[in-house]
């Protein structure tokens, strides 16, 4: 291999580097359209704005990630190369926005679901892992919280199935269940979950019948009795539930902390910061 050959091959990582660097926008895009590139079984490969956009992400370099989004639309969130990317998911952008929790990328980019026409809203199959669950599933076994809401509050199907049959609430019931660490923001994510799910259908709802002992303590009595269908959902639940609806998605972070309603109901978070959970449902 010869020095030029060399220097090629260099190329890819001198490019992750400055985005992880956090270097300007401008100096980004001249060196991925002008100078980058990597290798695949066929030979060099120049990165797409998809590709570039997962690195953005990696890094939450926020700024390159909203020029790309904007600049190229679909295009950042079309398919990239497998030989770049190994996520078993077809378009892995959302995966890895909330494997690293990164929050504002995460919201700009449902926002795009929303805009752009050939994108489908709410998250359809095609961004969802090879074994079935979506970000969401993801959010909730990772406890990132904000990515929940986001997730729910533009359109993700909360009952979604992965092919276990498994929904998030299984995905956070099974976090209370299996250890007693960050019971808070479990709690946090069960509340903001059920805040979003019309219709009670999940997987552990015998678990619950069986083991009501250790579900009370966990739970309260008035949320499992809630969860097994021994009692309707609480007025308070209800009528947060109504008034959610009608927030928003782009700005529902903000306007639901705006809302003139008792601190005790807002379970949902903007900063993350730890809260006291709700007790109404």
């Amino acid at each position: 291999m010869d020095n030029k050959t060399r220097q090629h091959r260099c190329l890819p990582y001198v490019y992750y580097q400055a985005i992880r660097n956090l270097q300007p926008v401008w100096e980004l895009e001249d060196m991925r359209i002008m100078e980058t590139f990597y290798w695949d079984a066929q030979g060099r490969v120049a990165f797409t704005p998809s590709e570039a956009l997962l690195y953005a992400i990696v890094h939450d370099h926020q700024a390159y990630a909203q020029y790309l989004l904007r600049r190229y639309s679909e295009n950042a969130l079309t398919v990239p190369s497998q030989y770049f990317y190994h996520v078993h998911a077809s378009v892995p952008h959302f995966i890895v926005a909330v494997r690293y929790n990164r929050r504002e990328i995460l919201k700009r980019m449902l926002q795009m679901t929303h805009q752009v026409p050939t994108l489908p809203a709410g998250l359809g199959g095609r961004f969802n892992l090879e074994d079935g669950k979506t970000p969401l599933h993801l959010a909730c076994e990772l406890l990132h919280l904000d990515a929940i809401i986001l997730l729910l509050s533009n359109g993700v199907s909360p009952q979604a199935e992965d092919r276990n049959g498994i929904t998030p609430l299984d995905m956070v019931l099974s976090q209370l269940r299996d250890t007693e660490v960050d019971l808070g923001k479990k709690r946090r994510c069960l509340d903001s979950l059920l805040l979003f799910i019309p219709e009670l259908r999940f997987k552990m709802k015998g678990s619950l019948e069986e083991d009501r002992d250790y579900w009370t303590q966990v739970l309260g009595e008035d949320t499992l009795n809630y969860l097994i269908g021994g009692t309707p959902a609480p007025l308070s639940l209800i009528a947060m539930q109504k008034v959610i609806r009608l927030l928003p998605s782009e700005t529902f972070l903000e306007s639901l902390q705006q809302l003139p309603i008792p601190p005790s109901l807002k379970s949902l978070s903007v900063s993350g910061n730890p809260r006291e959970p709700p007790r109404t449902a």
